[in-house]
């Protein structure tokens, strides 16, 4: 199974893509027999939706890498921070440059400085994963307090916090693998 991790803000002071590497590194050591791949949306500027990029055939060359991580992917984990109660401008362009993700699993993690870790941003992204045909992950996993739990490269300093990353991994995990095992028994 093939596993993308969207790190969705595009800022260099993003705080979001500290987790976002983080859960890279976790995924990839705890589940080996499936492989992740790594979009981080500091690294594309991609312009708003003028057209959908519905084949590979579609999309501009610079994004084309990029592009293959999005069809290859049997499920997605999006990483975003909270920016007016949704997620990233930036995530929500990506995807709807890929609007039909036919029942491929969305995993959600919000973080951010704040106590409340994006939560209305994870909230919110439950009913646009919907409207692009994803299974959204009921499991989330919501970082509030950032700076506290990670530090700028990336490594968990509050280790506490490990149970709330591993029940997550575990639940998404679990459900993106029952329902490419159901997809391919169709």
């Amino acid at each position: 199974m093939k596993i993308t991790i969207v790190s969705g803000s595009p800022r260099k002071e993003s705080v979001t893509v500290r987790i976002a590497k983080y859960l890279l590194k976790y995924f990839s050591d705890k589940y080996p027999a499936h492989q992740f791949q790594f979009v981080n949306l500091q690294d594309h500027q991609i312009p708003f939706v003028e057209k959908v990029w519905s084949t590979i055939n579609d999309v501009p060359e610079e994004f084309k890498t990029m592009a293959e991580k999005i069809y290859s992917a049997d499920a997605f984990v999006i990483v975003t921070p909270e920016y007016n109660g949704s997620m990233s401008a930036a995530a929500r362009n990506l995807f709807d440059h890929f609007p039909k993700q036919n029942k491929k699993v969305f995993g959600i993690v919000t973080a951010s400085d704040g106590v409340m870790g994006g939560i209305r941003a994870a909230v919110s992204m439950q009913n646009q994963i919907c409207a692009w045909f994803g299974i959204p992950c009921p499991q989330m996993l919501v970082v509030g307090n950032m700076s506290q739990r990670f530090d700028a490269n990336g490594c968990l300093v509050e280790e506490k916090f490990s149970n709330n990353i591993m029940s997550f991994c575990n639940e998404f995990i679990w459900l993106s693998e029952a329902v490419v095992s159901k997809k391919g028994g169709q």
